[in-house]
């Protein structure tokens, strides 16, 4: 494998410039001197275009013809340091490119000036893409090798039609393993995240062997821990995995680390438990293969003081010694450590190793555990949310991968809301959907009970692992709450069942306090007020599946209603996608076309009112389990023990933000509304609104944000369609459907809520997403804008049956209505700003703040 055995050069070294002979076949060229192709054979453009730098007195040249090509592979490494470099830089992480012309693929060099179309996922693969100039970057250790280099690009469209059976101009490019262009190192990084394994250099083939112990010593880890300091040769240990971190990738471009990875292991025997920290390339070899449980045989370790800072996770077992003096370090030398995975069947008693005790938590026992406390959980996942990333560090390139799902176990009305980061374990997290059974390890409670209403949720650890598949055979497989939570599982019927399942869509979790002084106190930000001159920077700024909170002054001067209008809310989904080639005329459509050519206008004629019909709806309400997936999802069933697959109206998982406000529009149940407005703006604004210095238009709403009912079936699909980005094409299976083809999780729509800034200069359109679903039809009693965002969901008080309930036109009516309340006041404004990439990014309207509650 590769790895400080077998470091690469430095420089361009790994892809020469060499051109293909047309006697030899079409699978490429190996490295070496350069060559011009003869007139015979298949011509590409990559070809002529190479030429033309061989032909070139400069090293950069303009195409003199300029055609689309495909990109295959966008690849992300760490470039160190040159060594003219006097002053060590911050990172700096490089993008190879694989293009093919539909002759040849070749692997390009990115320049760095145009990384931030990779930022924004405009740069992506499976799209056509112009290069309008190219240059390239010699290695001087080598005879005529080198680099094609991308200097200036236009991305297009998605190619309809992508073939990868185009072979690579240079067959270096193809050797495996991948190297990165240019530096030293020996493999790629995840493209969106440093944690994730990617690539071919992570081995997945370590196997149990069964050792003979006759001519092995033995030391204990207490016995250990008192001679360590004077030992030069340490005997070896026999232990168990009882916890494994994620990864941590440590590279600088001022060091020449090859892979610079560590993980940490929890190990213990029979005296005590102890950190192990394993390093470099050996996390390549190994780390895949090491998991929670597995008996290991460690020889030839060193062992060092520990780190004084690091906190070591929960003991498993509270009864062993938790050795906290040194560390247990494994390297591939110095010295070069032997791991041995000993199997299961030759662990003896006489050994007493440590079993492991997991502590799983129900949903009905949360609500009692201090914050911080440590808990495993095991559910039906009921709602998976897009993947979102996060900045570890203001003005860094290095962002968290997480999401947030929804885990019911029956045990009560409200599911696990999980903040669940990436855990080094892609393979999981870029799979999960709707439906399966999941188990989470080592998650901590996030808790406050002085916010009202009371924030709990469970979020991931650096020792937290995932497990959705396989759980045949697993250590908690023999816990009493797993057996309990399977017997549910088997008193369940799947008719019906899949419907109320919910994927992907915006998500604003978790909610703000009540009062803007409690939510001063609760983030950590230089400025707690963004000027409304500085939100475009703040969205200019923001990354590929970014989202960032803020808060803003204004006064609310115009606020308009946007139905959802989708084939889906008339025809089902399946026979919707049967239709699928059909053309739109959606609202949804129309607007976002109107957005793209810059024609939109505040005074856009009223949606039509055939998007107000609604149909009468007998619902069974008292007999329904609702598990919300968020301020914008209908209600996912997952029914008590016993009880066949049916849904009751409960309040939502997401927390409400104000203290609920008398109902004053009661008389308005079982009452046809007589007029009801789709709009409405102030005299504040038509006095303003053309005299404005900047207008910003952030309200529309795009398919990804829509969360979707879920369909088995298309698990694919949809599964993709709220991942990140791939870094490889890969092809779809048969003919994939559209995001819009599958039912919306919400009815209502959204309003567009216009902002003016106190200084009446500048304005900004932003979406608002009432709590609403079709079964949540007395959302009448909602009396002002402010108390329509105070729940996460508008859910139904006991009715009779005899109450005729309002559709969405009467509820929009009812939030319109409200705004006017807010006529010239100045509020504070949380924002929830998200960047989809491909030059989409909306903000939403998440939470009011009135002059009552800033103080």
């Amino acid at each position: 494998m590769s790895g400080e055995s077998g470091q690469p050069e430095a420089g361009p070294s790994h892809a020469g410039l060499d051109w293909p002979n047309p006697e030899r076949n079409r699978a490429g060229v190996p490295g070496g001197v350069i060559r011009r192709a003869g007139a015979q054979g298949p011509r590409s453009w990559i070809q002529k275009v190479l030429e033309q730098i061989m032909d070139s007195p400069r090293q950069c040249v303009t195409p003199s013809e300029v055609v689309p090509v495909t990109v295959l592979a966008v690849q992300r490494y760490l470039l160190e340091d040159e060594p003219r470099d006097t002053v060590p830089k911050p990172p700096l992480y490089c993008y190879d490119v694989t293009i093919s012309d539909g002759v040849y693929q070749e692997k390009c060099y990115l320049d760095p000036s145009l990384n931030s179309l990779v930022y924004q996922n405009i740069l992506k693969v499976g799209i056509q893409m112009r290069i309008s100039r190219v240059s390239c970057l010699y290695n001087e250790k080598r005879i005529g090798q080198g680099i094609l280099c991308i200097d200036n690009v236009h991305c297009g469209e998605t190619s309809d039609s992508i073939s990868l059976e185009t072979p690579f101009r240079n067959r270096a490019h193809q050797e495996k393993p991948e190297r990165p262009l240019r530096g030293g190192k020996s493999h790629y990084l995840a493209l969106w995240n440093n944690e994730d394994p990617y690539g071919d250099i992570w081995l997945t083939d370590k196997q149990p062997e069964e050792h003979n112990f006759s001519d092995t010593k033995i030391i204990s880890l207490s016995h250990l821990e008192m001679t360590w300091t004077n030992r030069r040769n340490f005997p070896a240990l026999l232990v168990r995995i009882l916890h494994k971190s994620k990864l941590r990738y440590y590279g600088k471009p001022d060091k020449k680390m090859i892979e610079p990875y560590q993980t940490f292991l929890e190990v213990a025997d029979s005296s005590g438990t102890v950190s192990v920290i394993m390093w470099n390339a050996l996390c390549p070899e190994w780390y895949k293969s090491l998991r929670v449980g597995l008996v290991l045989l460690l020889q030839d370790y060193s062992v060092k003081k520990s780190y004084p800072f690091r906190i070591q996770p929960v003991p498993v077992d509270p009864q062993i010694k938790l050795i906290s003096t040194m560390e247990i370090c494994l390297n591939l030398r110095d010295p070069p450590t032997n791991i041995i995975i000993i199997p299961e069947k030759q662990v003896k008693p006489e050994w007493r190793l440590p079993k492991l005790n997991h502590r799983f938590t129900t949903r009905s026992e949360l609500d009692d555990m201090p914050e911080n406390c440590i808990c495993d959980v095991i559910g039906l996942l009921v709602f998976v949310g897009r993947v979102q990333r996060s900045k570890r560090k203001e003005n860094r390139e290095d962002f968290w991968s997480y999401r947030w799902i929804h885990i019911a176990d029956g045990t009560s009305e409200q599911p696990f809301i999980v903040e669940l980061f990436s855990t080094s374990q892609p393979e999981i997290f870029e799979n999960i959907y709707p439906m399966a059974y999941f188990v989470c390890t080592q998650l901590k409670v996030v808790r406050n009970d002085n916010q009202v209403p009371k924030l709990l949720y469970l979020t991931t650890t650096n020792e937290s692992g995932v497990f959705i598949t396989g759980h045949r055979g697993q250590p908690y497989t023999y816990d009493a709450k797993v057996k309990n939570f399977i017997q549910w599982i088997r008193t369940k019927s799947d008719s019906g069942e899949q419907k109320n399942m919910v994927i992907g869509g915006y998500y604003p979790y978790p909610p703000v306090p009540e009062t803007f002084s409690k939510y001063s106190s609760s983030i950590k930000v230089e400025s707690l007020l963004t000027a409304i001159s500085e939100v475009r920077k703040e969205i200019e700024d923001l990354q590929y599946r970014e989202q960032k909170r803020i808060a803003i002054q204004g006064i609310i001067t115009a606020i308009k209603y946007i139905p959802h209008s989708s084939a889906t809310e008339s025809a089902s989904a399946s026979e919707t996608l049967r239709n699928a080639n059909r053309p739109s005329t959606s609202q949804a459509a129309r607007v976002e076309i109107q957005e793209r050519n810059g024609k939109r206008h505040q005074d856009d004629e009223p949606v039509n009112s055939q998007y107000f019909q609604t149909t009468s709806t007998n619902l069974s309400l008292s007999n329904k389990i609702r598990i919300l997936q968020g301020p914008h999802a209908n209600p996912v069933a997952v029914p008590q023990p016993g009880a066949s697959v049916q849904t009751k109206g409960i309040k939502p998982g997401m927390p409400s933000i104000f203290n609920r406000r008398a109902n004053t529009n009661a008389s308005l149940q079982g009452k046809a509304r007589k007029t009801i407005s789709d709009r409405w703006e102030s005299q504040l604004w038509r006095e303003k609104k053309f005299g404005l210095i900047d207008h910003l238009h952030y309200s529309h709403v795009y398919p990804e944000s829509i969360p979707r009912k879920f369909m088995f079936e298309h698990r694919k699909f949809l599964s993709e369609q709220y991942n990140s980005q791939p870094a490889k094409y890969v092809p779809p299976e048969g003919r994939p459907p559209k995001l819009d083809d599958f039912k919306s999780a919400r009815s209502l729509g959204h309003f567009e809520v216009t902002i003016l800034g106190l200084n009446h200069e500048i304005a900004i359109d932003v979406a608002f997403l009432p709590m609403y679903c079709p079964e949540d039809i007395r959302t009448s009693q909602i009396d002002t804008l402010l108390t329509s965002m105070n729940y996460s969901c508008a859910y139904p008080q006991d009715t009779t049956g005899n109450d005729r309930l309002p559709g969405p036109r009467a509820v929009a009516g009812d939030i319109i209505k409200a705004a006017t309340e807010l006529d010239r006041v100045h509020i504070v404004g949380i924002l929830d700003i998200c960047n989809l990439g491909d030059n989409k990014v909306e903000v939403y309207l998440h939470k009011i703040y009135s002059p009552e509650n800033t103080s």
